[in-house]
């Protein structure tokens, strides 16, 4: 059984409660709290994504936007000496550090 689930582009976890006895998550990547449980890993989907779909209709009746959970942005602490050395290699290959970095991530991520 995979550790996340998946549901109209957003990802929840899947976690385990021994006293209670069920299986129990809550939606990864956006600052709303949204929850869900089960006593099967069937129970445990189907709540996941009425979760999902609840929501959605939510932010539709309150005329919001839902919260997308990967934005495509994200702030990385790296070593100076790493910073440097991807700086160079995107010099020495035209692209921007962005570029450089985005290929790197994506070699280690699809390899």
């Amino acid at each position: 059984m995979s550790n996340l689930l998946s549901y109209k582009n957003y990802n929840g976890t899947v976690e385990y409660s021994k006293e209670d006895g069920c299986l129990f998550g809550k939606v990864i990547g956006i600052k709303s709290l949204l929850s869900y449980e089960g006593d099967s890993v069937r129970e445990l989907e189907h709540d996941f994504q009425n979760v999902i779909d609840e929501y959605l209709a939510d932010c539709k009746e309150r005329n919001v936007e839902p919260e997308q959970p990967y934005k495509g942005t994200f702030n990385v602490r790296i070593s100076p000496e790493l910073h440097r050395n991807i700086a160079v290699y995107a010099i020495e290959h035209g692209k921007s550090l962005n570029a450089a970095v985005e290929e790197a991530i994506g070699n280690m991520v699809y390899s």
